[in-house]
């Protein structure tokens, strides 16, 4: 390699594909070697790595044809992937490095660490709920995000996520199961991103939030976790082995 990052912008009319495209022009070392989006097939072979912001069906799609072929390395923030789906990815993984992440912002990689020592220190008196908030357009829901904390919130708790997830409330007899983790889900407008994990007591509330202002600082994880895995061994990686929180 010539010290020059060659880049596939997967999505790149999608509202992510285009706030990693500024991104990209201003950052040196980087060049944008080929964008597309699902009507079109591009030449993986001119890429180093593909940044992949666009849904669950198109990802797993490239995930395959790099299964296939080897390469490139994979940097993915689709969400809402079947158990099938992440099987592929898995597979891809198995033969280039591949980043995948519900959020690449640093904040909320940090509150996922904080909610799981919250929850491995609070006692299981606490309930725990996680409230997200996007914009109308955002197709899954919980959002990727809620489900990371989720995930953190368990792990906490020394549990799976799917042994402690509770079913969504409606009706007459909603009471809540001791011990679950629950989600609720709003969508208006264009907000960005909203989080919040509450851990409540029958004598205090704690909040654990994050609030996105601009989709710019995801499109800027997603670049930096592209300089990152370029050249990494096969495997499958997220956030916190970018970020150095995970040591190998």
């Amino acid at each position: 390699m010539n010290g020059i990052i060659h880049i596939g912008l997967a999505g790149a009319r999608g509202r992510m594909g285009r706030a990693v495209s500024t991104v990209l022009d201003e950052r040196e070392g980087m060049v944008v070697a080929c964008r597309f989006d699902r009507e079109t097939a591009p030449d993986l072979s001119r890429c180093d790595v593909v940044i992949d912001f666009t849904t669950a069906e198109a990802s797993a799609a490239l995930a395959a044809r790099v299964a296939e072929e080897g390469a490139p390395a994979l940097v993915v923030g689709s969400t809402g992937f079947s158990p099938e789906q992440r099987a592929v990815i898995a597979r891809a993984a198995e033969v280039a490095p591949v980043v995948l992440s519900g959020n690449f912002s640093l904040g909320v990689n940090m509150l996922i660490g904080l909610v799981e020592q919250a929850a491995r220190r609070l006692s299981s008196d606490w309930d725990i709920e996680i409230l997200e908030t996007h914009h109308r357009r955002k197709l899954d829901a919980p959002s990727g995000t809620a489900l990371m904390l989720g995930e953190a919130a368990a792990e906490g708790r020394g549990k799976a996520l799917s042994d402690l997830r509770a079913a969504p409330r409606h009706g007459a007899e909603a009471l809540r199961e001791p011990g679950s983790i629950g989600f609720a889900s709003l969508r208006a407008g264009g907000v960005v991103g909203e989080h919040s994990v509450i851990f409540a007591s029958e004598d205090e509330v704690l909040t654990l939030g994050h609030s996105a202002r601009d989709r710019s600082l995801f499109a800027k994880g997603a670049v930096a976790a592209a300089a990152w895995v370029v050249g990494r061994p096969p495997g499958l990686y997220d956030m916190q082995d970018v970020l150095g929180f995970r040591q190998a």
